[in-house]
């Protein structure tokens, strides 16, 4: 498809890496130079220099030709405006919009009408709901669900203590006494599918499929002592944090959260009602162990500064808090998981994952993935699907089936029932599958699992 990206930050490029990966035509557009010729030098695709709301500058980049328009600039001004611009000179195009402000977004969603949009992302919210769902089982490092809730996908580290350590996959469901699947195991940086043989070792982080009713059981099989979180230390007040503390005060959560900035610092008490919002640096030792924190539960690292972050989720780790929460906008995976970081959260990665889902659904109205997760720092990725009329050898026992290399199915959702599958299991139209893949190629669609 022709696909044009407004926008050359950290996911315009993040975006148009992974869609010109599969196959697309990609057209950039941006008012600096110096961004468009060092994102042309790493992706193949075309760039058009000159502000994206512009009519001529987008006609310039294509626009009558272009079946999806991603707006993704800083400002959300712009991102509309363009997205309406485009909408009335190619009235079929699909336009994604990225809307932070939610007097925007409610407008966007009050008004379709005049804001014409196919789709809205918000990677900052998106990443606060994330992290308020990591602090609801505060014994995993990720957790990516699927059917409508009732699957799960979590993440899990190896210690030297841990009750998996030096465990054959072969003889995991006597440890855990509960049926689950290991669907990728990452090694010092590689991720591997592994087989019945396959000894967990320390330091391994595995991924884990379950059905969501099952991962309270899991920790406990595991000796992971876990305990509602309470308090929570917020350091930075950005809008992730902003979102975070909203959605935290909702769950009775006691809230305080640190930012350096004494305007931003009034506007967030005005805007927060029972969150406690304390000025200073969040960098400083001796004010984190003034702001208590060698007894919470919990402590969030979500400033602007990735380094930042690092360092600040360092130290909550050396002060044994119990659950730690790391902002990373670069997603630099590789150095994290060397580090005792928590959970490592990434808006860019989330908002793509949202906007790649909606672009391949675009290809393939039918049998089209109804979400996508990146597991595994990016090597590996978890698709679901609605088997539906179109999709092949339904009612076939697994084992009978040829799937692709590096393709594993992962679960089998039957209305509220979910499925850990065997080579006696079949899906049947209506069921929704999750499927994991470490091959390079895309699986926009559930044949595209059959060899």
């Amino acid at each position: 498809m022709e696909i044009m990206i407004a926008g050359t930050g950290k996911v315009g490029l993040t975006l148009a890496s992974q869609l010109a990966s599969e196959g697309h035509n990609i057209t950039l557009v941006d008012k600096d130079p110096f961004l468009l010729e060092e994102a042309v030098e790493k992706i193949e695709a075309m760039a058009v220099c000159g502000n994206c709301a512009s009519k001529d500058v987008l006609l310039q980049a294509g626009v009558r030709n272009a079946q999806v328009l991603i707006a993704v600039t800083d400002a959300d001004e712009v991102n509309l405006l363009c997205c309406m611009t485009a909408h009335g000179i190619n009235p079929a195009i699909h336009t994604i919009a990225r809307i932070r402000s939610p007097e925007y977004a409610d407008q966007v969603l009050t008004m379709p009408e005049v804001f014409p949009l196919s789709l809205t992302v918000n990677p900052e919210k998106q990443a606060a709901l994330e992290i308020e769902r990591l602090l609801k089982f505060p014994g995993f490092l990720r957790r990516d669900t699927f059917a409508k809730g009732r699957v799960e996908i979590v993440e899990l580290r190896v210690e030297s203590d841990s009750k998996l350590c030096n465990v054959a996959l072969s003889d995991l469901s006597s440890v855990v006494r509960c049926k689950v699947l290991v669907c990728a195991v990452l090694r010092e940086g590689t991720a591997v599918a592994p087989r019945g043989n396959f000894v967990l070792r320390q330091g391994d982080r595995v991924f884990v499929t379950a059905p969501t009713s099952t991962l309270a059981l899991l920790l406990k099989n595991l000796g992971i002592i876990t305990r509602r979180v309470r308090n929570v230390l917020i350091c930075g007040g950005g809008r992730v944090s902003f979102y975070l503390a909203k959605l935290l005060e909702k769950d009775g959560i006691d809230v305080r959260l640190i930012d350096r900035d004494r305007e931003r610092c009034t506007q967030l008490a005005s805007l927060l009602e029972k969150t406690s919002v304390v000025l200073g640096d969040c960098s400083s030792q001796s004010l984190l162990d003034n702001q208590g924190i060698h007894h919470v539960d919990a402590l969030a690292s979500l400033t602007g500064m990735d380094e930042t972050n690092m360092v600040i989720s360092l130290y909550g780790s050396a002060c044994n808090v119990p659950q730690v929460i790391t902002k990373l906008s670069r997603g630099e995976r590789n150095i994290a998981a060397t580090l005792p970081l928590g959970s490592v959260i990434c808006p860019k990665e989330l908002c793509s994952n949202h906007i790649v889902r909606y672009v391949r659904a675009m290809q393939n109205q039918t049998g089209a993935a109804v979400s996508i997760h990146t597991i595994a720092d990016g090597q590996a990725e978890a698709v679901e699907f609605l088997v539906d009329s179109a999709t092949n050898n339904c009612g076939v026992p697994l084992k009978q089936l040829k799937l692709k290399p590096n393709v594993l199915l992962a679960s089998i959702t039957r209305g509220t029932e979910t499925e850990i599958p065997g080579g006696d299991s079949a899906f049947a139209e209506g069921d929704t599958v999750v499927v994991v893949t470490s091959g390079r190629g895309v699986l926009n669609n559930i044949n595209d699992i059959f060899a």
